[in-house]
């Protein structure tokens, strides 16, 4: 018996940690899957905050501004270590000087998948691990040319199409999509165009919704194969 497919759109941001989380909890869920099915993950672009210049803004004020000082922004963030430490991600916000804007490294997470989804998948992770653990401004080109070479990406052409305008129409009319779609926040797992899951779940919720939906396909299919031979 043919294993089922299933294909994962997930729409995130590089910019959000809860997106870093669930990356990990979405290969545990894989992991968990196993042979079971085959599964095709594609990324997805969105924007948290599509206001912020190129060249970003200093984190520290960023998150006070945005919640309510200090103390907010420690409280908003303890979920997030603890959730990080749960995943073993060694998240080091106190390295980031700059909240960056991500549409750029969208457009390299595009351009990586010339090169096969699982090059996708690896610039996703690259740039997380850059921002995330590594404090860098993920919204600087010379950031992102490192990250493109660290996954096989021709720098030279990388360099050229960062400079101009190459895909932007694309990648922000995918944001625009999934907002139309209802996505309001990120992490944001679409399983075969048809079932979302919201929010950095744990894996074992993912690997759930994605047996329901398998099964779901194999019953369509069973359905119709009797409806031929009737």
């Amino acid at each position: 018996m043919t294993a089922p497919t299933l294909t994962i759109d997930v729409v995130s941001d590089v910019m959000c940690p809860w997106c870093y989380i669930g990356k990990k909890r979405l290969e545990a869920a894989l992991d968990d899957i196993g042979s079971e099915m085959e599964v095709e993950v594609r990324w997805r672009p969105y924007q948290l905050d599509p206001t912020l210049p190129k060249e970003g803004k200093d984190r520290t004020q960023y998150l006070e501004d945005k919640f309510g000082g200090p103390e907010g922004a420690i409280k908003a963030y303890a979920s997030v270590r603890a959730a990080g430490a749960e995943e073993n991600i060694p998240f080091a916000f106190e390295k980031i000087p700059v909240s960056p804007n991500t549409l750029d490294a969208h457009r390299l997470i595009r351009w990586a998948s010339s090169l096969g989804l699982a090059a996708q998948h690896q610039m996703v992770d690259v740039l997380f691990k850059a921002y995330f653990e590594d404090g860098k401004n993920i919204g600087d080109n010379a950031v992102l040319i490192e990250a493109a070479r660290q996954v096989g990406l021709e720098t030279e052409v990388v360099e050229r199409l960062l400079s101009g305008d190459a895909d932007l129409d694309t990648v922000t009319g995918e944001i625009e999509q999934a907002r139309q779609m209802g996505v309001t926040g990120v992490p944001c797992f679409i399983i075969d165009m048809q079932y979302a899951v919201v929010g950095a779940q744990p894996a074992e919720a993912l690997a759930d919704a994605m047996r329901k939906v398998a099964a779901e396909k194999a019953r369509q299919a069973t359905d119709e194969t009797a409806s031929d031979i009737n």
